[in-house]
């Protein structure tokens, strides 16, 4: 049996990950900071592959303690997918931002990503197989209006991605990314697209699926835009 780990996944694409490695068989371990929603997802899912951890995953000593209980109960991730993120928050002109601001888009989009994958990519490495698939967005690709802060993080993920897979790529563990663009529930801003809809988290959750399998087996160092092909930035 396959064991994967995503952070932040009590909601969003993260929760659509969660129920989609399950009902693939994989044991699925949820990772996030809001200890509510993942007793809600724990119920919503409700299977014995699930497991799950309250982490704040800028909390280096908290990720490790984290991925140390889960290396010894299941040996080996073969699927880290870094989900969790910072988005909207405190979202206006760079001119006007503050540092707490960046500190905390930097603690958790950039720091989470290398804390996580830094614990659990060496037995990957042994094991001679792996997979990572890190959340970066198409804020990384043409730098979000007002959101200059949060696109600084996603590019530091693209670069790290490719980067890291040049590396691990000899041990067959593979690193790439998803960079979501417009995805909402409620089909918000449907402009956006040029299919004249928002994208969905099932849609998202889809593609970090077989980026994980078998049928990705040559593909590392690479961004899938996942955008509807986004005419409005």
């Amino acid at each position: 049996m396959k064991r994967m780990l995503i952070t932040g996944g009590a909601k969003g694409i993260g929760l659509a990950c969660a129920k989609k490695f399950v009902k693939q068989g994989y044991k699925t371990i949820i990772v996030d900071i809001d200890e509510k929603l993942l007793s809600e997802a724990k119920s919503l899912i409700n299977s014995d592959l699930l497991d799950t951890y309250v982490c704040d995953v800028s909390n280096m000593d908290q990720v490790n303690s984290v991925c140390e209980d889960v290396l010894k109960k299941y040996e080996v991730i073969d699927v880290l997918v870094n989900n969790a993120g910072i988005f909207r928050d405190n979202r206006g002109p760079f001119n006007e931002s503050e540092y707490e601001a960046w500190k905390k888009k930097i603690d958790c989009n950039i720091y989470g990503t290398l804390f996580f994958t830094r614990a659990l990519i060496n037995p990957m490495i042994k094991n001679k197989d792996g997979r990572i698939i890190n959340l970066a967005s198409v804020a990384a690709k043409y730098g979000i209006k007002n959101m200059a802060d949060y696109s600084l993080t996603k590019g530091a993920i693209l670069s790290f991605s490719k980067a890291l897979a040049k590396e691990v790529g000899q041990y067959n563990v593979r690193v790439n990314t998803v960079s979501p663009g417009n995805i909402e529930p409620d089909n918000r801003y449907p402009e956006m697209s040029y299919l004249d809809r928002s994208g969905t988290y099932d849609e998202c959750a889809n593609l970090i699926y077989f980026l994980a399998s078998d049928e990705a087996s040559f593909i590392t160092g690479e961004d899938y835009v996942v955008d509807g092909g986004r005419r409005k930035i």
